[in-house]
């Protein structure tokens, strides 16, 4: 099955992984058949994709138009045969249970086309042992989705022993057409990649409490202050479900070995039926007590160390195995578990050799075999890292929170690429946004700049205030804002022409990164704004001085005061967003008009900038650097092409002379 004869898209399951997955798919303008064991429950997910698209058009991220046309491509089915006899693709996403996904296929490959594709939902099975109950191993694969499939990112494309690279091609352009970002698993290993590194994340945490290394509250303050994560430990098994992690981690145990085995503490906690928030008590109580309520600043070093090491040895393992390579890994945790970082990168920050050392030495307290350290991991502390023997660009800079392109027509594109995050900026984008800019200013086929987010549910949602809340003392924070000032400033200050696209959230920073660009154009489903006083803060990155200069004082106030979000098309009457365009028509509307930018005289417009800037603090120098500026290009080369392309009625191509 070729990619660009996929047209209709079965799905088996409606619980919530399978009705999300047909909406994600109706959405992306495929015809999907939802089909499950009886009546009721295929309406109710039904059901529920009616409702999620109603509340996708409320929050404006689709039209009612397109809402109805997505809910009209899903067909609620029952029997097999109706669902699959003119499938292109099925897409498996029944209960985790081996036998019974052998059961369904056992009963779909009796009415499935030849031709058409099997992929299944399972996070941690073996897709191997599922292709060979088919009569189609070769066209039979992973695709595994994260919970909400609307939502999040990721999709894990699974290769397993007998799957044919066509059928990994053909379902990777799938999971694109529907909007998400595949990451390929080159191998059929148990838990993949993000459960392979989340799990004995998750088991180590309660090792520690086990054996009275560490509390509860100890372990999720420092994975969640400390360590950035999105979530702490604890709190994640409880909102994922500790049965779930637990029967993972059986697996796991099963095929890998003792370097798995549940703790204790984790068994007592599902034996006892606290499976977390949907049973109202886990490690946490969410009935009557007072749910996952962790402290700031109960963390140390040492459970940091010890945890980073275990993710540490999980990258090393899948490396060594060949499952997957440290960027690979890195993107699928950042974009499947929203790790501000993923967990090489995490490690090379800290010191891979330290984590190996903090691995040998619990070994050698324990003797336990989840400390043994994998021969990939030694690697890494050889090289200097995992990524210390990657190539960076060709200038010798390595970027891993933003992308920097080059589109065409003198145009250099800065790419916000934290989309697990929300694009939220933290302290190593600010300095990798600054070598970009000093990277364009250096090229002389580079004449203007554009920013944009990846995805299109953030330009920036602003700070990543979670990942710093670990430099919380005065100090830090003064020299955090100093920094995004510069930063900012120093974009603020290019000579080349600067644009902001801005399409979903342009928030807190995110909004202030825009501010200091010469134009911004936004979406229509773009929302801008300040929400730093609900937090208790200010705008720290200059948003304080630029905003009042572009909407005035009292106009300046009111968004920074009320803290509120605003649509593209106020923000367009307040002076702020200079153009809006339709949602289908953003990304070539940006290109187009930062071409435009970059087009016009570089010598002019860099000067025309300088005055600009310097009579906005003081008229009189302005008016003074607008002088000499205009005499100097008098006599310059560009001034003649402008000129001579005006009497000939053509397009000038300046050179900067």
């Amino acid at each position: 099955m070729e990619f660009d004869d996929i047209e209709t898209v079965a799905v088996l399951g409606a619980g919530n992984m399978g009705h999300g997955i047909a909406e994600v798919a109706a959405l992306a303008g495929y015809e999907v058949n939802l089909r499950d064991i009886n009546e009721e429950f295929v309406q109710d997910g039904y059901d529920q994709i009616e409702w999620s698209l109603e509340k996708l058009a409320d929050k404006e991220r689709i039209t009612d138009e397109e809402a109805d046309a997505a809910l009209e491509r899903v067909t609620p089915v029952v029997p097999v045969e109706d669902a699959v006899s003119e499938a292109d693709v099925v897409i498996e996403a029944v209960p985790e249970k081996m036998e019974i996904k052998k059961d369904v296929y056992g009963e779909v490959e009796e009415y499935a086309p030849d031709e058409a594709i099997f992929a299944t939902n399972t996070s941690s099975l073996s897709i191997t042992e599922l292709s060979e109950v088919t009569d189609r191993p070769e066209q039979f694969c992973g695709m595994h989705f994260f919970n909400p499939p609307v939502r999040m990112q990721l999709v894990e494309v699974i290769s397993g022993e007998h799957t044919a690279e066509e059928t990994l091609d053909a379902v990777e352009q799938l999971s694109e057409a529907f909007g998400k970002t595949p990451v390929r698993v080159r191998k059929d290993s148990p838990g993949f990649i993000v459960n392979r590194i989340l799990v004995p994340l998750m088991n180590e945490a309660c090792w520690m409490v086990s054996n009275d290394d560490a509390t509860v509250a100890e372990v999720d303050s420092t994975t969640k202050f400390d360590m950035g994560l999105p979530m702490g430990a604890f709190e994640l098994g409880d909102q994922v479900g500790n049965d779930v992690t637990y029967h993972v981690l059986e697996y796991l145990h099963e095929v890998l070995g003792e370097a798995y085995e549940p703790a204790p503490f984790l068994e007592e906690t599902v034996e006892a039926e606290k499976y977390g928030k949907k049973t109202g008590e886990g490690f946490y109580d969410y009935e009557d007590g007072d749910g996952a309520d962790v402290p700031t600043d109960a963390g140390s070093e040492d459970i940091k160390l010890r945890l980073a090491a275990v993710m540490a040895n999980e990258v090393g393992n899948l490396v060594e195995n060949d499952v997957s390579n440290p960027g690979d890994i890195d993107e699928a945790v950042m974009l499947g578990a929203g790790f501000p970082d993923g967990p090489a990168k995490m490690a090379d920050d800290v010191g891979v050799e330290r984590l190996v050392e903090t691995l040998e030495e619990l070994h050698e307290e324990t003797g336990h075999p989840r400390f043994e350290v994998s021969d990939a991991l030694r690697a890494a502390a050889d090289e200097g890292g995992f990524h210390g023997g990657e190539d960076g660009d060709d200038d010798g800079v390595e970027f891993t929170n933003i992308e920097v392109e080059y589109p065409g027509d003198m145009v250099g594109h800065i790419v916000l690429s934290r989309e697990a995050r929300m694009n939220t900026i933290n302290p190593d984008m600010l300095g990798e946004i600054e070598e970009a800019i000093e990277l364009f200013e250096d090229d002389d086929d580079v004449r203007g700049i554009l920013i944009t987010g990846k995805g299109d549910r953030a330009f920036s949602a602003g700070a990543d205030v979670t990942s710093m809340a670990s430099s919380a003392e005065p100090l830090d924070a003064i020299e955090l804002s100093k920094q995004g000032q510069s930063t900012f400033g120093r974009l603020e200050e290019s000579p080349l022409p600067t644009l902001a696209a801005i399409d979903g959230f342009a928030l807190g920073g995110g909004f202030e990164l825009a501010m200091c660009c010469d134009m911004r154009l936004a979406s229509e489903r773009s929302e801008l704004g300040l929400p730093e006083h609900n937090l208790g803060l200010l705008p720290g990155w200059g948003g304080t001085q630029r905003l009042q200069r572009l909407v005035g004082m009292s106009r300046a106030k009111e968004i920074i005061f009320t803290a509120e979000r605003f649509d593209a098309d106020t923000m367009y009457d307040y002076n702020v967003v200079n153009e809006v365009v339709a949602n289908d028509e953003f990304e070539e509307r940006a290109h187009e008009l930062a071409a435009d930018l970059a087009g016009g005289p570089p010598v002019s417009r860099k000067l025309t900038k300088r005055a600009m800037h310097r009579g906005w603090e003081d008229t009189e120098a302005g008016l003074e650097l607008e002088s000499q500026a205009f005499g100097h290009l008098i006599n310059t080369d560009d001034l003649m092409t402008g000129i001579t392309a005006f009497m000939g009625d053509h397009e000038p191509e300046f050179e900067g002379k």
